[in-house]
């Protein structure tokens, strides 16, 4: 018998290889798990029995992992969605996000990550009728964002940000009171294709304290993690 108190995870792969060792990892860290092998069956399975999170690889046959998203949301359905995906560029995730998605991890990964990266989900989606990532515009704290305008207030003041600070904020926004290593943002804004040092994550963030008029040493937004990374300290709706 299922237990009702275990989350219940779609996860959607076309390998084989990877559903017979994924699926017993997450159902041994807590979670209920229903395996698909392609978007088509990801739908049907979604329809059956509603689970709490999808977790689906992008390139797979019949219908990829984006199309089940556009699908899913077009339907009017939040499930939260994190992505697998081995396509580095980081326009492509971004498009992904976009659409819908939630949150995306590259492959290979390793099994414990994409458990936190659940349960951190998870958490974020609890009581939302609608993910963060669908959301026009973000609000955390002084700070509103709109995503569409790609404009930034803070405490109701216009401020001006290059393309990469501004994609750097709303990523920490979308990922709100979680601690995000350099390494993950330099992924998630740069991309792979960069040859970029870590300090280049510090100098945006360093530009994001300047325009919001913000002492690193009291932070009310932005807090440095000592030796890992930054994180958005306010809870974040989206407008």
């Amino acid at each position: 018998m299922t237990d009702p108190a275990r989350r219940r995870v779609l996860l959607v792969d076309d390998e084989t290889a990877i559903t017979a060792t994924l699926a017993p990892f997450l159902e041994r860290s807590g979670f209920t798990v229903r395996v698909a092998s392609d978007g088509a069956a990801a739908l049907a399975a979604h329809a059956a029995q509603r689970p709490d999170i999808v977790v689906t690889d992008v390139l797979m046959p019949v219908m990829d992992g984006r199309e089940l998203v556009r699908r899913l949301r077009a339907a009017e359905e939040w499930t939260p969605i994190i992505l697998l995906t081995q396509v580095d560029e980081s326009f492509e995730r971004t498009a992904a996000l976009e659409e819908g998605a939630d949150d995306y991890l590259g492959k290979p990964f390793d099994p414990p990550e994409l458990v936190a990266r659940i349960r951190a989900v998870l958490r974020r989606s609890a009581g939302a009728a609608r993910p963060l990532a669908a959301a026009a515009s973000l609000r955390g704290g002084a700070i509103a964002l709109s995503r569409l305008g790609r404009t930034v207030t803070a405490d109701g003041r216009a401020i001006e940000l290059t393309p990469k600070a501004f994609a750097l904020l709303e990523h920490l926004m979308l990922h709100a009171q979680e601690a995000l290593s350099r390494e993950t943002l330099l992924e998630a804004v740069w991309g792979f294709e960069f040859a970029i040092p870590s300090r280049a994550v510090d100098h945006r963030i360093a530009e994001i304290r300047r325009a919001i008029g913000e002492d690193p040493g009291a932070p009310r937004h932005v807090e440095t993690v000592q030796g890992h990374g930054y994180r958005f300290l306010p809870p974040v709706e989206g407008i």
